[in-house]
C-alpha cells in the first residue's frame, strides 16, 4: 500500500472536520504485562489507517482551516541507547516515506506541547491557522464506565484550554474505514490465503489424542512461515463440548475420537485481518448425526451468502439465518417451535471485517459495495457435545458479492477426502 492512500485519507478526514478545528491521534503504546515485560504492541487502527506507521508513542496532528488543511507528525527521537536495547528507531525520512507527510513537518515528541501551544492555540504571528475552537480525539472507550485513553493522554491540553470543544473523531473515521479500497481488499485476500494454509495444516495433522493447544500452535507456526505477521485474534481451537462455548480460548483439552473440532481463527496481512471458522471431524470422518447438524449450518451459510448485496441490511440477514437454522432443527425433531432456536444459536450472523476483526461500521446501515462482512451461522448443542460454525469473509460488490474465502473447503465430502489419512 503506497503513501498516496494515506494522503487521501487524511485529506478526506480533514474535509469532514469542522472548520477551525484540529485533531490529535496517537499510535498507542504497549501496556505492562508484568514487572519486567510488556504486552506486544498493537498499533491504534485509526492512526495506522491515516499514516501506515506501526511505531509506539507517535502523534498525528491535523489542522483544518477555511482554505486548506495541514498535517504534522511527532515521533520518538532516535538515540544510541534505544538503538542498542530496542532496535533502530524510525528516522524522519523513513516516517515521511511511509506516511507521505512532508519531512519538514515531522518533529520529535519533546516539542509536541510547545508546538500545540505556540503554533496552534496561541493567536500570534507564528500561528498556522486561526485559533481553533474544536479538538478532535479518538474517544473510543476500551471499557464501559472508563474514560477514553485519549482524554487521559491529552488531559493537560484539555485542562489548560477549557474553551476547546471536544469532538469524537470516530464517526468520521468509522465511515471512512467501512468501505474498503482495492488495496485493502487485496490485503484481506492475502490474510485469508495465509489462514487457508493454516487450516489445511490442521486438517492434515489432527488426530484423536492430540491436545487442542497443539492445533493452536501449528496454526500460528504455519501462517508465520507463510508470511503473515501473526494471528488477527486469539485462536479458538475447540473440540467436542468446548465448541459450544462461543469464545472458548483455553485450548487445553485432549481431543477425543468421534468429536468435532471448531477452529475460529485468522491471520494478518499488513494489519488487515481474516476471520474464518471451519468445523471438521477429529478422526477425518463425520458421524451420521454430525452430518445432519453440519448440513443445516452449511445450507444456512450458503443461502445467506447468496443474499449479500447492496441495499441488504444485517437485520434481514439475521432474520433469514434464524429462520433457516430453526427450520433445519424442526425437520430433525430437535425443536418444535422457532422460538426454541435461541437455546442452540445465540449470536449475530456476522460483522464488518477490516483492520479490526469486528471492524467499524454501523450495522443499521444497508450494505454498500466495498464492505467486507463475515457470514457465520452456527449451532451449539451442548447435550450432544456438538458445536458447529462455518464462517466466510464476503466482499459486497456492485451487483452482489464475492466470497473471498471460497477456496477454504467446507463441503462434507471435500473435508473427508482432504483429511483422509
Amino acid at each position: 500500500m503506497n503513501n498516496t492512500q494515506y494522503k487521501q485519507r487524511r485529506a478526506e478526514f480533514c474535509k469532514l472536520m469542522k472548520k477551525e478545528s484540529f485533531a490529535l491521534l496517537t499510535s498507542g503504546f504497549a501496556p505492562y504485562k508484568g514487572k519486567d515485560q510488556l504486552h506486544p504492541f498493537f498499533v491504534n487502527r485509526n492512526f495506522y489507517y491515516l499514516t501506515g506507521l506501526q511505531r509506539e508513542r507517535f502523534v498525528l496532528v491535523l489542522l483544518n482551516s477555511e482554505k486548506s488543511h495541514y498535517e504534522f507528525l511527532f515521533i520518538e527521537e532516535p538515540s544510541d541507547y534505544a538503538t542498542k536495547w530496542l532496535g533502530s528507531r524510525l528516522t524522519k525520512a523513513e516516517a515521511s516515506e511511509i506516511s507521505g507527510i512532508n519531512e519538514l513537518n515531522i518533529f520529535y515528541m519533546d516539542s509536541l506541547d510547545g508546538f500545540i501551544a505556540n503554533r496552534i492555540l496561541m493567536d500570534s504571528r507564528s500561528s498556522i491557522v486561526k485559533q481553533p475552537r474544536h479538538l478532535y480525539l479518538d474517544l473510543f472507550r476500551e471499557y464501559l464506565m472508563k474514560k477514553p485513553s485519549s482524554l487521559i493522554r491529552f488531559n493537560h491540553i484539555i485542562e489548560t484550554y477549557p474553551e476547546l470543544k471536544i469532538k469524537d473523531a470516530n464517526p468520521i473515521l468509522d465511515e471512512q474505514r467501512r468501505l474498503k479500497s482495492s488495496s485493502e481488499v487485496e490485503e484481506i485476500r492475502k490474510a485469508i490465503g495465509y489462514t487457508n494454509k493454516g487450516i489445511q495444516a490442521l486438517q492434515k495433522t489432527v488426530k484423536p489424542g492430540m491436545n487442542e493447544r497443539q492445533l493452536e500452535a501449528l496454526f500460528e507456526y504455519t501462517i508465520k512461515m507463510a508470511g503473515s505477521s501473526g494471528v488477527s485474534f486469539e485462536t479458538i481451537s475447540a473440540s467436542g463440548k468446548n465448541a459450544t462455548i462461543l469464545h472458548y480460548v483455553d485450548n487445553n483439552q485432549e481431543i477425543k475420537n468421534n468429536t468435532l473440532i471448531l477452529n475460529d481463527l485468522g491471520a494478518l496481512s499488513n494489519e488487515y485481518a481474516a476471520d474464518i471458522t471451519r468445523t471438521y471431524p477429529a478422526n477425518g470422518k463425520f458421524t451420521v448425526r454430525q452430518k445432519e447438524i453440519y448440513s443445516i449450518v452449511l445450507h444456512t451459510n450458503k443461502e445467506i451468502i447468496k443474499m449479500v448485496k447492496p441495499g441488504v441490511t444485517f437485520k434481514e440477514l439475521n432474520v433469514k439465518a434464524y429462520d433457516l437454522l430453526a427450520e433445519g432443527l424442526i425437520k430433525l425433531g430437535k425443536i418444535k417451535e422457532k422460538s426454541e432456536l435461541t437455546k442452540y444459536y445465540y449470536h449475530s450472523i456476522g460483522h464488518y471485517l477490516g483492520l479490526d476483526v469486528h471492524d467499524v461500521g454501523s450495522n443499521l446501515k444497508a450494505l454498500e459495495p466495498g464492505a467486507i462482512i463475515t457470514v457465520e451461522p452456527g449451532l451449539y448443542i451442548e447435550e450432544e457435545a456438538i458445536g458447529i460454525r462455518i464462517e466466510d469473509d464476503v466482499l459486497v460488490t456492485e451487483n452482489g458479492c464475492i466470497n473471498l474465502s471460497e477456496e477454504i473447503i467446507k463441503e462434507i465430502d471435500d473435508i473427508e477426502a482432504y483429511m483422509k489419512k
